[in-house]
């Protein structure tokens, strides 16, 4: 048996009543700005950091007399804003310690419209049989499209930029083990040309959401652009732009679902390269992030470990691309603009991509011991 962590998304019924999970989430991030004043203050005062129980203790008596409506929002979620804030500021004293790369910024006050969530643990709420469930005292109805399975133990409740309540539920719960299934084994090499390239030649074209969606994107900035600020036209019409980008995003998440799928269906052993997404957006931009390589291999992960399938995953400094998958030699020489090559030590034309899809199989059976 096995201890599996499943993540559960519902969205509210449009109602009245969600005004109150709203404010609730204002508070949460009243409290939010509340707690990196206090911060900044007592680093300033004392020149160290405010540990998150000193902290919760000083919202216990504030939230008593200054600020009684904080009440509403019930203690374990003001404790989970205190953690958030504790969590972010040791991620950033922990990025300057290390001295990585990459410039990283402390935590920082942030917009009502900007925050968009809060968290309750073991009490606050309660589902019901139907699709009812209870959360702070006040009954609501959600959209529920399967059966919450397991122990539940977080209750996410978040507002996206359109307005609408989703509940994210986490439960936790004991399954059998999936063993390893046997079948064919296939490696893949991402590229901007193909979304895709196997070992076997063929190819994997992305739709490009993202390009395809340009002339509506801009038709609705132009739109945004010229309402007046503070209009209620220009709140229209950025909701509007909004639908859009939820719209492209939806249809990139359900092609990667679809396709992580038909992988996993076909392969039993899946390699892929882990890439370096951050230098890959500073070189190509836009192109990097409508192919969201990222995401992909998150579902293609999760989808494999479902299904019994392995995902191997080599290092992204293996010489795949350079070297030569007949005779091995590597090609120290090869430029990233060459697409093909030929081996000095095998003569062999080599596609640069498939070339790359070959050595990705190879070295990711070589992990699991598997002779390629």
């Amino acid at each position: 048996m096995r201890t599996v962590v499943k993540t559960y998304k519902f969205k509210l019924y449009k109602n009245k009543k969600n005004k109150y999970l709203d404010d609730d989430i204002n508070i949460a991030a009243a409290i939010w700005n509340y707690c990196i004043a206090m911060h900044r203050r007592y680093y300033r005062l004392y020149g160290k950091h405010l540990s998150a129980n000193r902290l919760m203790k000083h919202i216990t008596k504030v939230k008593r007399t200054l600020h009684p409506e904080w009440q509403s929002l019930g203690s374990q979620a003001i404790q989970d804003v205190v953690q958030r804030v504790d969590r972010s500021y040791k991620a950033f004293f922990e990025h300057v310690k290390q001295k990585r790369h990459g410039r990283k910024s402390p935590p920082s006050f942030k917009k009502r419209s900007r925050y968009s969530s809060f968290t309750l643990k073991q009490a606050g709420y309660a589902f019901h049989a139907d699709n009812k469930v209870t959360i702070m005292g006040r009954e609501y109805k959600y959209c529920k499209s399967r059966s919450v399975e397991g122990i539940i133990k977080t209750l996410t409740v978040k507002r996206n930029v359109l307005g609408e309540i989703y509940l994210i539920v986490v439960t936790k719960q004991e399954c059998s083990d999936i063993l390893p299934r046997a079948g064919k084994a296939a490696g893949m090499d991402f590229g901007l040309k193909h979304f895709l390239n196997l070992d076997n030649g063929s190819v994997i074209d992305s739709p490009l959401w993202y390009k395809a969606s340009l002339k509506e994107l801009r038709a609705a900035h132009r739109v945004v652009s010229r309402c007046k600020k503070g209009s209620r036209n220009r709140r229209r019409a950025i909701r509007n732009l909004e639908r859009i980008y939820q719209r492209i995003s939806n249809r990139r998440r359900d092609w990667f679902f679809k396709l992580a799928n038909q992988l996993v269906s076909e392969y039993a052993v899946i390699c892929i390269e882990d890439l370096n997404l951050d230098g890959m957006k500073r070189l190509w931009g836009r192109k990097v992030s409508d192919l969201a390589f990222a995401e992909f291999v998150s579902i293609l992960e999760w989808v494999a470990n479902n299904t019994g399938s392995t995902v191997v995953k080599i290092d992204r400094w293996a010489p795949s691309s350079k070297a030569c998958h007949v005779c091995r030699t590597i090609n120290t020489s090869l430029a990233l603009k060459q697409r093909s090559w030929e081996c000095e030590c095998c003569h062999t034309i080599l596609d640069r991509d498939t070339n790359a899809a070959i050595n990705i199989k190879r070295m990711g059976l070589a992990r699991l011991g598997i002779p390629a």
